[in-house]
Protein backbone atom coordinates (compact mmCIF):
# COMPACT_ATOMS: atom_id res chain seq x y z
CA UNK A 1 0.00 0.00 0.00
CA UNK A 2 2.88 2.38 0.82
CA UNK A 3 4.36 1.72 -2.63
CA UNK A 4 0.99 2.52 -4.26
CA UNK A 5 0.71 5.80 -2.33
CA UNK A 6 4.24 6.85 -3.31
CA UNK A 7 3.58 5.93 -6.96
CA UNK A 8 0.24 7.71 -6.94
CA UNK A 9 1.72 10.84 -5.41
CA UNK A 10 4.65 10.83 -7.79
CA UNK A 11 2.45 10.30 -10.86
CA UNK A 12 0.02 12.98 -9.66
CA UNK A 13 2.90 15.38 -9.18
CA UNK A 14 4.31 14.60 -12.65
CA UNK A 15 0.86 15.05 -14.23
CA UNK A 16 0.43 18.39 -12.47
CA UNK A 17 3.86 19.58 -13.68
CA UNK A 18 3.05 18.47 -17.23
CA UNK A 19 -0.30 20.32 -17.21
CA UNK A 20 1.28 23.49 -15.84
CA UNK A 21 3.93 23.26 -18.57
CA UNK A 22 1.33 22.86 -21.31
CA UNK A 23 -0.75 25.76 -20.00
CA UNK A 24 2.36 27.96 -19.72
CA UNK A 25 3.53 27.15 -23.25
CA UNK A 26 0.03 27.71 -24.67
CA UNK A 27 -0.28 31.04 -22.87
CA UNK A 28 3.20 32.09 -24.01
CA UNK A 29 2.53 31.14 -27.64
CA UNK A 30 -0.58 33.30 -27.84
CA UNK A 31 0.82 36.49 -29.29
CA UNK A 32 -0.49 39.77 -27.95
CA UNK A 33 -1.93 41.79 -30.82
CA UNK A 34 -0.43 45.21 -31.19
CA UNK A 35 -1.54 48.24 -33.16
CA UNK A 36 0.53 48.60 -36.32
CA UNK A 37 2.47 51.85 -36.42
CA UNK A 38 1.97 51.87 -40.21
CA UNK A 39 -1.56 50.46 -40.62
CA UNK A 40 -2.42 48.12 -43.46
CA UNK A 41 -4.74 49.41 -46.20
CA UNK A 42 -6.33 48.22 -49.43
CA UNK A 43 -7.63 50.23 -52.36
CA UNK A 44 -9.52 48.67 -55.28
CA UNK A 45 -11.06 50.08 -58.45
CA UNK A 46 -12.70 48.32 -61.36
CA UNK A 47 -11.59 49.72 -64.70
CA UNK A 48 -13.54 48.23 -67.60
CA UNK A 49 -13.72 44.58 -66.53
CA UNK A 50 -10.42 44.70 -64.64
CA UNK A 51 -10.06 44.91 -60.87
CA UNK A 52 -6.99 46.86 -59.81
CA UNK A 53 -6.16 46.14 -56.15
CA UNK A 54 -3.33 47.61 -54.08
CA UNK A 55 -2.48 46.28 -50.60
CA UNK A 56 0.04 48.34 -48.66
CA UNK A 57 1.00 49.75 -45.26
CA UNK A 58 0.66 53.47 -44.50
CA UNK A 59 3.63 55.12 -42.79
CA UNK A 60 3.20 58.64 -41.47
CA UNK A 61 5.44 61.64 -42.04
CA UNK A 62 5.57 62.37 -38.28
CA UNK A 63 7.87 65.39 -38.73
CA UNK A 64 10.52 63.39 -40.60
CA UNK A 65 12.29 64.23 -43.85
CA UNK A 66 10.79 61.69 -46.25
CA UNK A 67 12.32 62.09 -49.71
CA UNK A 68 16.09 61.69 -49.61
CA UNK A 69 15.82 60.94 -45.87
CA UNK A 70 13.56 58.16 -44.60
CA UNK A 71 13.14 57.08 -48.24
CA UNK A 72 16.61 57.41 -49.79
CA UNK A 73 17.09 58.50 -53.36
CA UNK A 74 18.53 56.02 -55.90
CA UNK A 75 17.60 52.94 -53.83
CA UNK A 76 14.81 50.38 -54.18
CA UNK A 77 11.89 51.19 -51.87
CA UNK A 78 8.93 48.92 -51.00
CA UNK A 79 6.53 51.80 -51.74
CA UNK A 80 5.03 51.63 -48.26
CA UNK A 81 5.98 50.11 -44.90
CA UNK A 82 6.22 46.59 -43.47
CA UNK A 83 5.44 44.06 -46.23
CA UNK A 84 6.23 45.17 -49.77
CA UNK A 85 3.30 46.84 -51.50
CA UNK A 86 1.32 44.35 -53.59
CA UNK A 87 -0.62 45.24 -56.72
CA UNK A 88 -2.98 42.86 -58.49
CA UNK A 89 -4.66 42.98 -61.91
CA UNK A 90 -7.18 40.26 -62.77
CA UNK A 91 -6.71 40.79 -66.53
CA UNK A 92 -3.79 41.87 -68.73
CA UNK A 93 -3.17 45.64 -68.61
CA UNK A 94 -0.90 48.32 -70.02
CA UNK A 95 1.11 50.47 -67.63
CA UNK A 96 2.00 53.78 -69.31
CA UNK A 97 1.54 51.96 -72.62
CA UNK A 98 3.66 48.88 -71.74
CA UNK A 99 2.04 45.43 -71.49
CA UNK A 100 1.77 43.62 -68.16
CA UNK A 101 0.14 40.20 -67.71
CA UNK A 102 -2.66 39.60 -65.21
CA UNK A 103 -1.41 38.65 -61.76
CA UNK A 104 -0.10 39.90 -58.43
CA UNK A 105 3.18 41.77 -58.24
CA UNK A 106 5.48 43.23 -55.63
CA UNK A 107 5.35 46.98 -56.31
CA UNK A 108 8.63 48.82 -55.76
CA UNK A 109 10.05 52.19 -56.74
CA UNK A 110 13.43 53.82 -57.13
CA UNK A 111 12.88 57.49 -56.32
CA UNK A 112 15.09 60.36 -57.40
CA UNK A 113 14.41 64.09 -57.25
CA UNK A 114 13.38 64.35 -60.91
CA UNK A 115 12.12 60.90 -61.94
CA UNK A 116 11.00 57.65 -60.41
CA UNK A 117 11.28 54.12 -61.68
CA UNK A 118 8.23 52.07 -60.79
CA UNK A 119 8.77 48.33 -60.69
CA UNK A 120 6.45 45.34 -60.98
CA UNK A 121 8.24 42.30 -59.53
CA UNK A 122 7.17 38.61 -59.81
CA UNK A 123 7.54 38.08 -56.07
CA UNK A 124 4.27 39.54 -54.76
CA UNK A 125 4.61 38.51 -51.13
CA UNK A 126 7.83 39.64 -49.47
CA UNK A 127 8.82 41.66 -46.43
CA UNK A 128 10.12 45.09 -47.33
CA UNK A 129 12.78 45.25 -50.02
CA UNK A 130 15.32 43.18 -48.10
CA UNK A 131 15.16 40.22 -50.47
CA UNK A 132 14.22 42.21 -53.57
CA UNK A 133 15.85 40.72 -56.67
CA UNK A 134 15.81 42.75 -59.89
CA UNK A 135 16.08 39.49 -61.91
CA UNK A 136 12.43 38.94 -60.89
CA UNK A 137 11.27 42.29 -62.37
CA UNK A 138 8.59 41.95 -65.00
CA UNK A 139 8.21 45.62 -65.89
CA UNK A 140 9.94 48.92 -65.13
CA UNK A 141 8.50 52.29 -66.11
CA UNK A 142 9.90 55.78 -65.53
CA UNK A 143 7.50 58.46 -64.31
CA UNK A 144 7.76 62.08 -63.22
CA UNK A 145 6.79 62.89 -59.63
CA UNK A 146 4.47 65.85 -59.06
CA UNK A 147 4.98 68.27 -56.16
CA UNK A 148 1.85 69.87 -54.72
CA UNK A 149 2.78 72.46 -52.09
CA UNK A 150 -0.88 73.24 -51.44
CA UNK A 151 -1.70 69.67 -50.39
CA UNK A 152 -0.30 67.71 -47.44
CA UNK A 153 -0.63 63.93 -47.13
CA UNK A 154 0.49 62.87 -43.63
CA UNK A 155 -0.13 59.14 -44.19
CA UNK A 156 1.02 57.45 -47.40
CA UNK A 157 -1.97 56.70 -49.63
CA UNK A 158 -2.70 55.21 -53.01
CA UNK A 159 -5.51 56.58 -55.11
CA UNK A 160 -7.01 55.17 -58.29
CA UNK A 161 -8.85 57.72 -60.38
CA UNK A 162 -10.87 56.39 -63.30
CA UNK A 163 -10.28 58.65 -66.30
CA UNK A 164 -12.37 56.79 -68.91
CA UNK A 165 -14.14 53.45 -69.37
CA UNK A 166 -10.79 51.72 -69.93
CA UNK A 167 -8.17 53.88 -68.17
CA UNK A 168 -7.28 55.03 -64.67
CA UNK A 169 -4.46 56.93 -63.03
CA UNK A 170 -2.88 55.33 -59.98
CA UNK A 171 -1.08 57.72 -57.64
CA UNK A 172 1.23 57.12 -54.72
CA UNK A 173 0.66 60.20 -52.52
CA UNK A 174 2.75 61.12 -49.49
CA UNK A 175 3.92 64.37 -47.96
CA UNK A 176 3.74 66.94 -50.82
CA UNK A 177 4.54 64.41 -53.56
CA UNK A 178 2.31 62.50 -55.98
CA UNK A 179 3.71 59.77 -58.23
CA UNK A 180 1.26 58.86 -61.03
CA UNK A 181 1.08 56.10 -63.61
CA UNK A 182 -1.65 55.10 -66.05
CA UNK A 183 -3.39 51.74 -66.21
CA UNK A 184 -5.13 50.88 -69.48
CA UNK A 185 -7.35 47.83 -70.01
CA UNK A 186 -9.09 46.14 -72.93
CA UNK A 187 -12.88 46.31 -72.85
CA UNK A 188 -13.69 44.43 -76.08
Amino acid sequence: MKHFAKTFSLSTLLLAILLIGIISVDGYSQKKEEVRISPKATVMQTVGFTDVTIVYSRPGVKGRTIWGGLVPYNAVWRAGANEATKITFNTDVKINGKKLKAGSYGFFTIPTKDKWTIIFNKVADQWGAFEYNDAEDVLRVEVAPETDNSCWQEWLAYTITKTSDNTAVVRLEWEKLKVPFTVEVEIN
